[in-house]
């Protein structure tokens, strides 16, 4: 008797509240497609820079790896320029495993997109 408004009101917020989850994960993947494409734009739009730099940090970052799914892991190095300005930019593992904290060359980069470091020999 008591139970049958409370039922009903459960019933009529459930389908709103689904749906409201329904919007927001479509929403976020959105916005994650047009920021990527919007970076990627960016990248395409700035010029091409070669300066001396020095490697100053390397770090990485895993994510996912539970259950059947595989781990997944992103490689960054922090460079500082002459000015004494650091940037922080995403390489592979392999151009990662190439650098050394240390290190001091000319880095090849274009905006946010790492291009190469031509490590200078002494």
């Amino acid at each position: 008797m008591g139970f049958n408004s409370f039922d009903d009101t459960m019933f009529s917020i459930g389908p709103f509240f689904i749906g409201a989850v329904f919007i927001f994960v479509i929403g976020m993947f959105i916005f994650t497609i047009f920021k990527g494409i919007g970076t990627w734009s960016s990248n395409n739009n700035s010029p091409k820079l070669s300066v001396p730099a020095q490697v100053v940090a390397k770090r990485t970052h895993t994510w996912g790896g539970s259950g059947d799914s595989s781990a997944r892991t992103s490689y960054y190095a922090t460079f500082q320029v002459e000015s004494g300005d650091r940037m922080e930019l995403q390489l592979s593992g392999t151009e990662t495993g190439m650098l050394a904290e240390g290190d001091i060359g000319i880095l090849t980069f274009q905006g946010t997109r790492y291009l190469g470091f031509e490590r200078k020999l002494d």
